[in-house]
């Protein structure tokens, strides 16, 4: 049995490795999720097959947990995806915290020098990174739902508690090693608790495609570190794919917001580095009718999707509306930037669900070599990935970031429900621009309107 076990867990880690890879295409992204959940099921069932477990608690747990899951997945709204996420991480770090913490109570003898000083190490490093991973996560979760704000809130003296906190954990976990003594094991539990809370909170809200990435990874290593623990292959495997996975997605996500790594590994960023300077003129605003002249006569629309398009839900009526352009004789293109959204590939998701073709998805390094070519840019609801100031103003908290230079473009649409500004809370210049006109309202119905203008 224990041979079919591992050999079982062999098989579901290549699953794992294939259906990653089949995400790297939009065409097996699909297929590659079935492929990955097929390996999941798979290291489920045998694991199942262990003896001395026991079902009754098993059996519960499958039950409530599936019918929680099962709701949610039902009720919640694309808009809701990034907090779901940041949840979900969260609560795959409180389960290698629990892991590690119920190894510690069925060991009682951890004073026996015939106990594994590498098994006790695994247990206080997956409730440490569980630890933080839980608490981070939900202050994410709080600030993406709006139950928090999604500002960066920070006091004095908060990167040296941070520091200090973390040396401690480090002394502590230290001790536990050494000594495997019950005070330590719960102190450190508290610790990463805490610790998890105030490296996210001076976080702003624009920041949290990152945070989301970073955490997941954590996840993935809380996981891993849990799979030393039991002593669990496939689980090991499992959590090494999603922490090296999530490691690599935050270092792409760090250069998009032109961060560094340390920056978000010591919680060093998100609080604003001074005041943008003053933006100068006026918002001039223009009808979805007199919008659809402009749009006729247009050779080349570059769509450039932001959060504001997921809270309308428009990107069905964005992608009629580029079908129709098409269909009229424009070359349309979707612009995408890392970070637009509050998640990692947000919008890739959200216009992969309208099935806007793959191949209309275009990267920001590839839209800004032909912008200046393109006759409208119509910017859903975008604010940072867009912003001007990101280049021109070094006074700005983002200068140095890289944006979709819709500003070059000869004509922008920019839809807005006010003139309030973005997530992040600064203005943007390119809504005070002469080639830019705004076009105020719900994101679906502006982009419903102009459709039923070209079908007459």
């Amino acid at each position: 049995m224990e041979f079919i076990i591992n050999l079982s867990y062999i098989a579901a880690s290549v699953l794992f490795i294939l259906g990653i890879k089949m995400l790297g295409s939009a065409d097996t992204a699909r297929k590659g999720n079935l492929v990955s959940s097929v390996g999941m099921l798979l290291a489920v069932v045998v694991t199942l097959l262990e003896s001395g477990l026991d079902y009754t608690w098993i059996g519960a747990g499958l039950v409530i947990g599936s019918a929680i899951g099962v709701v949610w997945a039902r009720r919640v709204q694309m808009t809701g995806m990034p907090e779901l996420v940041a949840l979900f991480n969260g609560f795959g770090g409180l389960g290698s915290l629990l892991v590690g913490w119920s190894e510690f109570a069925r060991e009682r003898d951890f004073g026996s020098s015939d106990y594994p000083t590498f098994t006790a190490f695994a247990v206080i490093f997956a409730i440490l990174v569980g630890g933080i991973t839980f608490t981070g996560s939900l202050i994410a979760y709080l600030k993406l739902s709006g139950k928090m704000s999604g500002s960066a809130f920070t006091f004095p003296g908060q990167k040296a508690i941070n520091a200090l906190l973390f040396l401690a954990l480090v002394v502590v976990g230290g001790v536990f090693v050494a000594t495997h003594a019950v005070w330590a094991l719960y102190a450190i539990i508290a610790l990463s608790l805490v610790l998890g809370v105030l490296g996210v909170i001076p976080i702003g809200g624009g920041d949290m495609p990152v945070v989301i990435s970073f955490l997941n990874s954590f996840s993935g290593i809380a996981a891993s570190a849990a799979g030393f623990v039991i002593l669990n292959n496939v689980l090991i495997v499992a959590g090494c794919l999603v922490g090296a996975s999530g490691i690599i997605l935050t270092v792409i996500m760090c250069k998009a917001m032109n961060r560094t790594l340390g920056h978000v590994l010591f919680g060093s960023f998100g609080a604003a580095a001074g005041k943008s300077s003053a933006v100068e003129g006026e918002m001039k605003a223009i009808t979805p009718e007199d919008a659809f002249f402009v749009l006729e006569a247009a050779q080349s629309v570059v769509f450039i999707p932001g959060y504001g398009m997921a809270v309308a839900q428009a990107q069905h009526a964005v992608k009629e509306l580029g079908f129709l352009l098409e269909d009229n004789g424009a070359e349309v293109r979707y612009a995408i930037h890392p970070v637009a959204g509050r998640m990692p590939g947000h919008m890739n998701v959200l216009l992969a669900e309208a099935d806007v073709p793959y191949e209309q998805l275009c990267e920001m390094d590839d839209v800004n070599a032909i912008i200046e070519t393109v006759d409208v840019a119509i910017v859903i609801g975008a604010n940072d990935v867009v912003n001007p100031a990101a280049a021109e103003d070094e006074s700005s908290p983002i200068y140095g970031m890289p944006i979709i230079n819709a500003h070059k473009a000869r004509t922008v649409f920019a839809l807005k429900r006010g003139k309030g500004t973005g997530f992040s809370g600064l203005e943007n210049s390119l809504f005070f621009r002469e080639n830019t006109r705004m076009i105020y309202g719900d994101a679906k119905e502006t982009m419903t309107g102009l459709v039923a203008q070209f079908k007459g």
